[in-house]
């Protein structure tokens, strides 16, 4: 599975660098899995439907 960073529920705006970045928390073992994984794909990805929520409070 191929993951786009812009559906990512991780993905969001960032005010300091003025842009969207990755706000997934890793710690340093995860990260350097991370780092050396030969994918294309992103473990991590998490699929964000903002309307999901919106259909919860109805």
């Amino acid at each position: 599975m191929n993951a786009c960073c812009d559906t990512c529920e991780y993905f969001d705006y960032d005010e300091d660098l003025g842009e969207n970045v990755c706000k997934i928390d890793l710690d340093e073992d995860e990260y350097l899995d991370y780092l050396t994984r030969n994918t294309r794909s992103c473990p991590y990805y998490k699929y964000y439907d903002e309307y999901k929520s919106v259909q919860k409070q109805n």
